[in-house]
């Protein structure tokens, strides 16, 4: 605890005073670095530093000028909800020479500016620790010339660098996540599911061309995230004979009564001779040897553009207050480094270590080491492609094994975006690994009152795009019909259970693991999958369908404010759903870039609620016209969104006026989000596979036994690592009675939201990342 106290106090003292920071987009733009410039300015604004917008790029470095403007606060604010960048950017060749790079350090030291926040991509970080080198050996010429004086120099002597990665490729080595990747997964997504209704009307094969010269991310999690039929990709070049692999996989999908085709390419996709495979080429292909009617579609800038979704805003937004801190951390000694993501946590990296590996990748992949460059790529894509390699199954490859184990998947409790997609994964690895397996309708109701039947592949065809539950379910718990459900145990001979849903799903597994005492029908492995909107589940930082429903929280805010747009101040009270967790309000304002949030875990009184208005007041006689206020529904059983509306309209009479919104089910309902489909496929196969090594190990004397408390287990993300927890053990760190954890990681994120509000905070400092080795080679871990 006294090391937190001391990083409190850290933070506080962090002064950016007498400092000044430039922040620039360079490369290719992505959705998302709005939010990542919003971040710096108002952050580094907030610890009392001058932040400069450089337009243009190193363009608008290089030229000065106008190119080169101090941010003020209101400079910022409404473009979180913009994509592309604001600010502008250009691939600039004048930078690349020596001297245009002699002009830049001019502008910047006439200016005082040695500080500089690059977001871009591999190139345009390289580009800026080669300015950083050569720093001192610019200044020299400088003053050489007499363009400037030595004070001049010695003022000026260091300059730190710290980069954020924006790239729709996500090919950048060192971070799961680059900002932009997951809204151009969004836009390729739309794409195929608004594709697949016109391919399903005429029994059509689509060729999709998504974008990814040199990595084939995009693809992949895309293919992952609709079921596509077929991926190519750089990284995985198919072997030779690929063609008729893949007209043989085509035709068997057809004989099984599925009505279309989706084969998506990467634009920089090749055989196993480095040959290119076009789009044009594959529907020749598919044309002559089976016929198929067959079009090519190709996504193109399309997957640039668009809103960000809430992912990148709060990635960016995170990796923007994180850039600052380094900043202002850095010294002559530390290397330029990148801020990024691994998992859920943030995370420093030293630039050219990271930019090395990226460049190591296509030196793999041109030397056809295709292993390696995929070992490279990171943990994130490694997942990704053997959860694909898992998922897709040819007829002709081999037999199944025969596991002779029964396997049943349910869901419980409220509907979630992202189930169907894990029903669908599960069944198929378990029908992989050679089980039989068994669906259950309507949950743990349904359970007893037999509702249980076989399950095959085709079952669960074209489910992952699917909102809600397929399965059906409900909030019915196990304890009163223990006797039927373990009689229904006994009938289907069901030798493992895979439970996929929100909080109910977690009393439910302990409701059986508690009753292995007098029912040994509950001996069996028990898996629980964390399914819910309002992520309240412990053990795991993430739910299946909370990011579709972040998402529909942050596009809805999005067009609140802008109903607004020409007529005058106004405020938006918007309550969210959630129970009495937070996570939806404060991340979604995060997202959305609230003024205030009001939720159970931070309890407010009338002189908070007082204050928060007094402070819009304040903020709206700016320039600002818009502000929104977050309530999550059962953060106060008194102060309602009722009362908070009114109260507001009250107080800010002659300011602004109120309008008041209940965002209701539809945070519940639509398609999932690529993130959703995505999580759900790959923890459910990851799930399917911990039950295999179970049932293995608990199978004696004909049977299976499992009775310790690591075989009824939840699986969860934890930081870093995805994680199998007995449930037994996560009984202490939950709030029963307000079913919630008691220790949530988000809860790190809410001063975020009010420094971006142009509150005064105390921000803990304790958990950013400090500078850490890339690491490379990975042992193989036992799980």
């Amino acid at each position: 605890m006294a090391k937190q106290q001391d990083t409190k106090k850290l933070f506080e003292n962090l002064s950016g005073a007498g400092k000044s920071i430039g922040v620039l987009t360079s490369g290719g733009d992505a959705q998302g670095m709005n939010a990542a410039v919003r971040a710096v300015v108002r952050m580094g604004i907030y610890v009392g530093a001058k932040v400069y917008f450089i337009h243009e790029g190193y363009q608008g470095m290089v030229d000065g000028g106008d190119n080169i403007e101090e941010a003020s606060w209101e400079s910022v604010s409404s473009m979180l909800q913009v994509g592309g960048t604001v600010i502008g950017s250009a691939r600039c060749k004048e930078f690349r020479s020596h001297e245009g790079r002699l002009k830049a350090a001019h502008q910047l030291v006439l200016r005082g500016i040695t500080n500089l926040c690059v977001i871009g991509g591999d190139g345009s970080l390289t580009g800026a620790n080669l300015f950083r080198e050569e720093w001192s050996g610019l200044l020299e010429e400088l003053v050489r010339q007499g363009l400037i004086d030595e004070e001049a120099a010695q003022n000026n002597s260091e300059l730190h660098i710290v980069g954020m990665v924006g790239s729709i490729d996500n090919d950048f080595c060192g971070t799961d996540m680059t900002i932009g990747t997951d809204s151009a997964l969004h836009r390729i997504i739309e794409v195929v599911d608004a594709i697949m209704t016109t391919a399903q009307s005429h029994q059509r094969t689509f060729v999709l061309e998504v974008m990814g010269r040199h990595c084939g991310y995009l693809a992949l999690v895309s293919a992952l995230a609709c079921g596509a039929d077929w991926v190519l990709i750089p990284e995985m070049p198919p072997e030779d004979g690929w063609e008729e692999h893949m007209c043989q996989k085509l035709s068997e999908n057809r004989a099984d009564k599925k009505r279309l085709n989706i084969i998506i390419v990467a634009e920089g996709a090749i055989d196993c001779h480095n040959k290119p495979i076009t789009t044009n080429h594959i529907k020749e292909l598919v044309v002559s040897c089976l016929g198929f009617d067959t079009r090519v579609t190709i996504l193109g800038h399309v997957q640039r553009g668009g809103t960000p979704s809430a992912f990148d805003r709060i990635l960016a937004s995170r990796m923007g207050v994180e850039a600052v801190l380094a900043l202002l951390e850095a010294s002559d000694s530390t290397p330029a480094c990148v801020v990024s993501l691994c998992g859920n946590q943030a995370v420093r990296l030293p630039l050219m270590e990271c930019v090395q590996m990226t460049q190591d990748v296509q030196k793999s992949m041109d030397e056809k080491n295709f292993e390696e460059a995929v070992r490279l790529r990171g943990r994130s894509f490694e997942n990704n492609l053997n959860t694909y390699k898992l998922l897709s199954y040819h007829k002709a490859d081999s037999e199944l094994p025969n596991s002779s184990f029964n396997v049943a998947v349910l869901n419980v409790g409220a509907p979630a975006a992202g189930m169907n997609a894990a029903v669908r994964s599960a069944v198929r690895v378990g029908i992989k690994e050679g089980h039989k397996m068994f669906a259950v309708n309507d949950g743990f109701e349904g359970f007893y009152k037999g509702q249980i039947k076989e399950i095959t592949w085709g079952d669960v065809a074209g489910w992952t795009g699917q909102g809600g539950s397929i399965l059906g379910t409900k909030r019915t718990l196990p304890a009163k019909h223990l006797d039927k459900i373990a009689e229904q145990i006994r009938i289907h001979n069901i030798n493992a259970l895979l439970v996929i849903g929100g909080f109910e799903a977690f009393e439910c597994l302990l409701q059986l693991y508690e009753a292995r005492t007098s029912h040994e029908d509950f001996c069996i492995p028990m898996c629980m999958l964390p399914a819910t909107i309002s992520n309240n589940v412990p053990g795991t930082d993430l739910s299946i369908g909370a990011d579709t429903s972040l998402n529909a929280i942050v596009e809805t805010c999005d067009r609140i404010k802008q109903s607004a747009s020409g007529t005058k101040r106004r405020v938006f009270i918007i309550e969210t759903m959630g129970g009495y967790c937070g996570y939806l309000a404060s991340v979604g304002g995060l997202a959305a870039g609230a003024d205030t949030v009001y939720i159970y875990e931070e309890p407010f009184n009338i002189r908070d609620l007082q204050s928060n208005v007094e402070h819009l007041t304040e903020k709206m006689k700016t320039g600002i016209q818009r502000g929104l206020v977050l309530r999550n529904e059962n953060s106060n059983e008194n102060f309602t969104t009722d009362f908070i509306y009114q109260l507001y309209s009250e107080e800010g009479k002659g300011v602004f006026d109120c309008r008041k919104n209940v965002l209701g089910h539809m945070q519940q309902g639509g398609a999932p989000s690529p993130f959703d489909r995505n999580f759900g496929t790959k923890i459910a196969a990851k799930a399917i596979q911990w039950i295999s090594r179970k049932l293995k190990e608990s199978y004696k004397d004909g049977k299976v036994f499992a009775n310790t408390e690591d075989t009824a287990c939840l699986l969860g993300m934890r930081r870093r690592t995805m994680a199998f927890q007995p449930v037994v053990q996560l009984k202490d760190e939950t709030d029963f009675a307000h079913r919630i954890p008691k220790e949530q990681w988000w809860l790190k994120l809410h001063p975020l939201m009010k420094i971006l509000a142009k509150y005064k905070t105390s921000y803990d400092v304790s958990d950013s990342g400090q500078l850490e080795p890339v690491t490379r080679v990975r042992p193989k871990k036992a799980d």
